[in-house]
């Protein structure tokens, strides 16, 4: 039975099993993801889940990252996995066709933290979630996406399981019950995108996973052959072009999604259906000298599919902004730049930028295939007086293809961790993240993420419906 055999891998793989440069790339997802969540943290839709954490007050044993709030695993878990998305600024994975790290980091802390398992226990638990995420993702389909649901979400929820059931010790059996409980907290709708619900479903991707292994573990029942079968979850959730889960479950670990395909780095905090894009028009503003009082009008085109998180044309929020070619466009030619900062209310009511908006349009590339925002091509036009200038391009900043250095994987993560520790805080956290797989104990990280004033916002009881 395929749930069995996926169990099997999760539950009896060993630490020593795991490739050292799995281990290694395993804690760069770590940090990288880490550091959003610090920065995310300080998001509105954070600030309230953190008010949710508090009125749950439920024992503390896992760090709400960021914070000096602690909570139970569950509840750490979907304050940190939503924190973690909360800017979409965290990493992708081609396989997948989402955000591999963010639930998966909510749940291996949190949970880490509560059992006192060490550093490299939860990058292990993280490699092997990943493995899950990057075969499930390809049997459900681009069609899963096309449909409407969101695979950070749905495939969210059985990644974090698998990475809790690792560090509370189940066995594969219970694994298989507690994917079965997970499967009816699979979900998450592409038509929250531009709202706090989106980074919303990596929080509860987290948190469903935390408690689904928990009550696995202590005797709670589900169907335990979730993916086998009739009314299996493949057959309810899969688009038509699924491959088939027995194709992929034979790869597990030959080779690693860690390695290949491997886990792309945002360089940009937004949806990474930009990226592309972005990199794009910054490649041919430099080779080419535009000005943006020259430009007249700027024409992406996308492949089937590849544009399909992109619902905002007008955005009007920071938020919606995220998920808007049209506003990405128009900041890096008015800004020459994409940063945090970029995406606030203020920033997109600009005049300059609602003035340059109406001139990006969209076209549509004609192929068979259905495409993600991290696969296929682009073709971009810059027109001006002068000519007009065109570009093919398909390589994504911070994929492995494009990818970024060391220094700027630090910079990107001190810019981030910064804003909640300030700069000697933020560079102590980084050394103790760089050695997280020599930790005796995770408490060691999290407990560094905790800054040392408490965050008013955060901590202090608002009214409540």
């Amino acid at each position: 039975m395929l749930t069995q055999q996926l169990a099997e891998f999760v539950i009896n793989t060993r630490e020593s099993d795991v490739p050292a440069e799995v281990l290694d790339r395993s804690r760069d997802a770590l940090v990288d993801t880490l550091g959003c969540a610090l920065a995310g943290s300080l998001d509105e839709g954070s600030e309230i889940a953190q008010r949710w954490v508090i009125e749950t007050g439920a024992r503390a044993q896992a760090t709400v990252v960021g914070t000096q709030l602690a909570t139970s695993p569950a509840e750490a878990a979907f304050a940190n996995g939503l924190a973690a998305h909360a800017l979409d600024y965290d990493d992708s994975l081609t396989t997948l066709r989402g955000h591999p790290t963010a639930p998966m980091l909510g749940a291996g802390l949190a949970v880490g933290e509560a059992a006192n398992a060490s550093g490299k226990a939860v990058l292990a638990a993280i490699a092997i979630g990943l493995e899950i995420g990057g075969k499930l993702g390809p049997a459900l389909g681009a069609g899963h996406y096309m449909k409407g649901w969101h695979s950070t979400a749905s495939v969210g929820a059985f990644t974090a399981t698998a990475v809790a059931a690792r560090l509370y010790g189940l066995t594969v059996a219970q694994l298989q019950t507690a994917w079965g409980i997970a499967a009816s907290e699979a979900s998450g709708l592409i038509r929250n995108f531009g709202t706090m619900t989106k980074p919303f479903h990596a929080g509860h991707a987290a948190k469903s996973g935390v408690m689904a292994a928990w009550l696995a573990k202590n005797g709670f029942t589900a169907d335990t052959q979730i993916f086998d079968g009739k009314n299996n979850f493949f057959s309810t959730y899969a688009g038509d072009d699924a491959v088939p889960l027995e194709s992929t479950v034979k790869n597990l670990g030959t080779p690693w999604e860690m390695v290949n395909p491997g886990i792309y780095v945002k360089r940009f905090p937004c949806c990474y259906c930009n990226h592309r894009p972005v990199g794009g028009m910054f490649e041919m503003i430099k080779q080419h000298g535009i000005k943006k009082e020259e430009v007249t009008k700027v024409r992406i085109g996308f492949l089937p599919g590849s544009d399909k998180p992109l619902i905002h044309f007008d955005p009007h929020t920071g938020l919606e902004a995220k998920f808007s070619m049209e506003y990405n466009a128009a900041a890096v030619l008015v800004d020459g730049k994409i940063t945090m900062e970029s995406f606030t209310d203020a920033m997109v009511q600009r005049p300059e930028i609602r003035a340059m908006m109406p001139k990006v349009e969209r076209f549509r590339i004609p192929h068979e295939k259905t495409f993600s925002g991290i696969t296929g091509y682009n073709d971009i036009e810059i027109v001006t007086p002068r000519g007009t200038f065109t570009l093919h391009i398909d390589r994504v900043p911070g994929s492995p293809a494009w990818p970024m250095t060391a220094a700027d994987r630090a910079e990107k993560f001190l810019d981030c961790a910064g804003r909640v520790l300030g700069s000697a805080g933020a560079k102590q956290l980084f050394a103790v993240a760089d050695r997280c797989g020599q930790l005796a104990n995770i408490a060691e990280l999290t407990r560094a993420t905790v800054p040392a004033e408490t965050r008013p916002a955060a901590t202090q009881a608002k009214a409540t419906v």
